[in-house]
């Protein structure tokens, strides 16, 4: 509601309104940004048994800052590899079970995937600081404290502002790393405003929430591999961020599929796009 009087108000006209309304969405960026809250998303999370999963029931990975999160540590013992997905801003883990089953069932992998702070089950409130956090925290249990995915291969997969995420991981543990799939991810947030609000681009240093991918990108392993995938349909963030990022990436194994037909949230499910991953997860010896 905050919001479509915000714009409601910026498009009525009036210095005075113009200055509320703009004030509005600074003060409540992070409900934009991070709506966890949407669709009831925080009050039922669904379990992997419901989808003939297995699972670790009993993880409970606390933060540095004192935050408990919500993992699904869906383990295969004929995997080669652990992908962690990072999801995108929209829903809970429960929502992306569907495809757990998929990956679970036709790529022979073990999947880690976990509710941001504010999401599903777990604590707190969004915010980019406590997401990295969240990644630290994430990044410790399977590279050091698990048995079983310390000695498997990590690949991430991040989606728009898993995308992100997997960015930050990659450019801060690089030697864990051994592939990374991103999807219609940004440069940073601030460069995406102006493609939505238009009328907005003259206020980007106001947004607090960065994640400045365009920067961190430079500093992943330039041995890793890497698939961007990226709609050129996307009418959230601009297309063109998945091929500066591409551009700017060091790795020499860096690959670019562009879909055609591909919007923000399906381009998932444009034809090919499960042909490349998997091409891609063989093609790197991962699964």
């Amino acid at each position: 509601m905050l919001f479509k009087t915000a714009i409601k108000m910026l498009l009525g006209g009036g210095l005075a309104t113009f200055s509320i309304a703009v004030s509005i969405l600074y003060f409540n960026q992070n409900k934009l940004i991070y709506p966890s809250w949407a669709n009831n998303s925080r009050k039922f999370v669904d379990l992997p048994s419901s989808f003939d999963l297995p699972f670790e029931e009993d993880i409970k990975l606390i933060t540095e800052d004192g935050i408990q999160l919500q993992a699904f540590d869906i383990r295969n013992p004929k995997s080669k590899s652990t992908l962690l997905i990072l999801t995108p801003n929209a829903g809970n883990i429960g929502h992306f079970l569907p495809l757990v089953k998929y990956l679970y069932d036709n790529f022979n992998l073990s999947i880690f995937i976990y509710s941001y702070r504010g999401y599903g089950l777990s604590q707190g409130t969004p915010n980019e600081a406590g997401l990295k956090l969240d990644a630290d925290r994430i990044m410790k249990y399977l590279t050091q404290e698990s048995d079983f995915h310390k000695n498997r291969k990590l690949v991430l997969y991040g989606r728009s502002i898993g995308g992100a995420v997997s960015i930050y991981i990659a450019s801060k543990y690089p030697q864990y790393i051994d592939g990374i799939i991103l999807e219609n991810t940004f440069l940073s947030i601030r460069k995406v405003i102006p493609y939505i609000f238009p009328f907005l681009k003259y206020f980007t240093f106001l947004c607090h929430e960065v994640w400045n991918s365009e920067y961190e990108i430079t500093k992943i392993n330039d041995k890793v591999p890497i698939l961007f995938l990226n709609g050129i349909k996307d009418e959230i963030v601009p297309p063109s961020h998945s091929i500066k990022l591409f551009e700017l990436c060091p790795s020499e194994k860096k690959y670019l599929k562009r879909f055609p037909l591909g919007h923000h949230n399906d381009t998932i499910v444009q034809d090919g796009y499960w042909d490349h991953v998997y091409d891609f997860l063989v093609k790197f010896n991962l699964i």
